[in-house]
């Protein structure tokens, strides 16, 4: 959902993508994208360009062909790492993991000390799952083989630390929408200065894109104001603004209520006899996966929800089709009335398809407020 003020926002007067306005609101756009990805860089952008122009970006500017691509692989997305990975003519290599599942520290040190690449990726978020994964392994042994390390953070930033600079995320990108309570269109996207200095010094081939070239795009976002292309005005004003409703709410108390509403989401599922699909401890903050019981459809749930409340939910794709269902709470939605309303509603479609409950979701998910 789009917080209304964000609405408001994209109503204002359009300037050109040129106008020392528009600059200034890139600048606060960057000083806003640097708290909620946790870092002091100072290349950070939004992208004129959806989240998987992000991983492109990240991908085409920081993987050179022929070189050695270790991708930690567990869901949609990595497979989507994977294939602009071969785009690129990289020698790419997977470690694998189960949907839903992660590695630990041990595993991901392991396989990185053995192949010896020169750049990583992990899908921090996974939005196919609702896994998180931790990179500060990842990024340390990386690091001591001299790698660059791609974080996919489409699904977490603004909902859940990301910790950019203290993890040692070299490269990450999200999405405007999602986390950010915006309308799809932006992908914010940060570069740490090791990451530069390898891209301006050390890189050997030409930077096959031109749209997404980050060289080009710090001499339009940086000093010179040199044009590069046509910026999504709109779409900046509403970044912008939603930027500016997390920092009237504060950083910490917007992680804090994602993480209480999604414990209290987890209860309500777990006192009506279901299962997550993701571990404790691996869970994401803002995006949960229930497994869909036996005999239960997970389409016939879904249209109940839409058909009755206007209520979407999502249902797994790939490996987890007819799996998983894919519920976000975030943003405008990670309330204590939401949740409530969502598990109660949950309860009652699922009971149309032939689901009893253990016992009742919303008293539940009750007890878990009354606690925190």
């Amino acid at each position: 959902m789009v917080e209304p003020r964000v609405y408001d926002a994209m109503s204002k007067p359009i300037v050109g993508h040129l106008d020392p306005f528009f600059f200034e609101v890139t600048q606060a756009v960057k000083t806003g994208l640097n708290a909620c990805f946790g870092t002091a860089n100072e290349f950070t952008v939004a992208m004129s360009a959806t989240g998987s122009g992000g991983m492109e970006t990240a991908v085409a500017n920081f993987v050179e062909p022929g070189s050695k691509f270790l991708i930690f692989a567990n869901g949609y997305f990595c497979d989507r790492l994977t294939e602009m990975g071969k785009r690129q003519q990289a020698n790419v290599i997977r470690i694998e993991k189960p949907w839903g599942e992660t590695w630990t520290p041990e595993e991901a040190r392991e396989a990185i000390l053995r192949e010896k690449p020169n750049t990583v990726a992990y899908v921090a978020a996974e939005t196919s799952t609702g896994c998180w994964t931790d990179g500060k392994t990842i990024c340390d042994a990386a690091h001591e083989v001299g790698a660059l390390v791609i974080a996919d953070c489409v699904t977490a930033l603004g909902s859940m630390p990301i910790e950019f600079d203290k993890t040692g995320i070299d490269i990450a990108y999200s999405c405007s929408q999602k986390g950010m309570g915006c309308p799809p269109g932006l992908s914010p996207f940060t570069v740490s200065p090791r990451a530069l200095k390898w891209l301006t010094e050390d890189r050997k081939s030409v930077i096959p894109t031109w749209y997404l070239d980050i060289k080009l795009l710090s001499e339009y976002f940086g000093g010179a104001k040199r044009y590069h292309h046509t910026a999504p005005i709109t779409a900046f004003y509403a970044l912008h603004e939603g930027l500016s409703v997390i920092a009237d709410e504060g950083l910490e108390a917007r992680f804090t209520r994602h993480w209480k509403n999604r414990n209290a989401f987890v209860a309500g599922i777990e006192a009506m006899g279901m299962e997550m699909h993701v571990a404790k401890g691996h869970r994401l903050w803002n995006l949960m996966t229930p497994k869909v019981p036996a005999g239960i459809s997970d389409m016939g749930v879904r249209k109940h929800l839409m058909d009755n409340y206007g209520v979407e939910i999502l249902g797994g794709f790939g490996e987890l089709a007819g799996k998983v269902f894919r519920i976000g709470l975030m943003g405008v939605l990670a309330t204590e009335k939401d949740t409530l309303f969502l598990l109660e509603k949950f309860e009652e479609a699922l009971k149309a398809q032939g689901f009893v409950p253990k016992a009742s979701a919303v008293e539940a998910a009750k007890a878990v407020y009354k606690a925190a």
